[in-house]
C-alpha cells in the first residue's frame, strides 16, 4: 500500500441476505469495523436492503454502496435503479463487475455511461476490471484489462477523475478459491492500469487513483496483497458474508 492513498475495503454482498438477515450482519461488523480506523470501509447489500442498512450506519465511519445502478435518470427501464434514487441511501457505487458483464451482457460502453452518470450525481464509483480465464491463459491480460480502463474511463474529466475507485478483479480468482498472488495482481495494477490511467490522464492522476484487488480474498491472505506498493485495498465477495473474515481483512488494511 502507498501512504498517499488511504486503504479501502469494500464487501460486495451479491445475491445474499433478506432483510432481516442484512440487519443481522450489519449488526455483527457495526462495532468492530469502527474500531478499525484509517480504513475507508463500504458495505454494498441487495437494493432491498439498502433502506433497512443506511440507518444503521448513520453517524459512523462506514459507507454503504449499491452493487449497480443504470445511467438514465428516469424512464421506461422495467427492474433498473437510477442513479438519484441509489444516492437516495448511498455514497458508493459498484460499476462493471465481472458477473455483470457475463451474466448480463454490460459492456465497456455501459461501463462509461454508468460511470459517468455516478460523477454526476457525486456518488463514488467502484470500476471492475479484469481479464477471464481463456484471456490470461492465452496472455491477453493487458490487452483486455487496458482496453476496459481506456473505454470504461472515456470522456471523465480530470478533475473527476481521483474520486473513482478501481477494483482489479481476474475473473478467473472470482468465487473459485484461485486468487492471484500478491506479486502478479500487483504486477498488473502497475504495468496496466496505472500505465493506461496516465494515458488517459497524466502520471499524478494515475497515482491518485485507489486501485483494490479483488477476487477470493480472505482474512489469511488479505495481508499478502496489501503489502504490495500498488494495491490499496479489496473488494471482497464471500468473505464479506462472514463477520470475523471481514473484520479480519479490514484490519489487515489497517496495517
Amino acid at each position: 500500500m502507498n501512504h498517499n492513498r488511504k486503504p479501502f475495503v469494500a464487501g460486495n454482498w451479491k445475491m445474499n441476505k433478506t432483510t432481516v438477515e442484512a440487519r443481522e450482519l450489519t449488526s455483527a461488523m457495526n462495532v468492530p469495523l469502527r474500531d478499525v480506523t484509517g480504513v475507508e470501509k463500504i458495505l454494498c447489500p441487495p437494493f432491498t436492503s439498502l433502506p433497512v442498512i443506511a440507518p444503521m450506519l448513520s453517524g459512523t465511519d462506514l459507507g454503504l454502496g449499491a452493487q449497480n445502478m443504470h445511467w438514465e435518470e428516469k424512464g421506461a427501464f422495467t427492474g433498473e435503479l437510477a442513479p438519484n434514487m441509489v444516492k437516495e441511501f448511498c455514497s458508493y457505487v459498484i460499476i462493471g463487475h465481472s458477473e455483470r458483464r457475463s451474466y448480463f451482457g454490460e459492456t465497456d460502453e455501459h461501463v462509461n455511461r454508468k460511470l459517468r452518470a455516478a460523477i454526476k450525481f457525486d456518488l463514488t464509483p467502484i470500476v471492475c476490471v479484469g481479464e477471464t480465464l481463456d484471456q490470461y491463459e492465452s496472455g491477453r491480460t493487458s490487452e483486455v484489462v487496458s482496453r476496459q480502463i481506456k473505454l470504461g474511463f472515456a470522456e471523465v474529466d480530470s478533475a473527476s477523475a481521483p474520486r473513482i475507485v478501481v477494483a482489479y478483479e481476474p475473473v478467473w480468482a472470482i468465487g473459485t478459491g484461485k486468487a492471484s498472488s500478491g506479486e502478479n495482481a500487483n504486477g498488473v495494477v502497475k504495468q496496466v492500469i496505472r500505465s493506461a490511467l496516465t494515458d488517459l490522464f497524466d502520471e499524478k492522476i494515475a497515482q491518485s487513483i485507489r486501485v483494490l484487488y479483488g477476487g477470493s480474498v480472505t482474512g489469511a491472505n488479505a495481508a499478502e496483497f496489501f503489502s504490495q506498493p500498488e494495491i490499496d485495498g479489496a473488494l471482497v465477495g464471500g468473505a464479506s458474508l462472514k463477520p470475523d473474515e471481514f473484520v479480519a481483512i479490514t484490519k489487515a488494511a489497517e496495517k
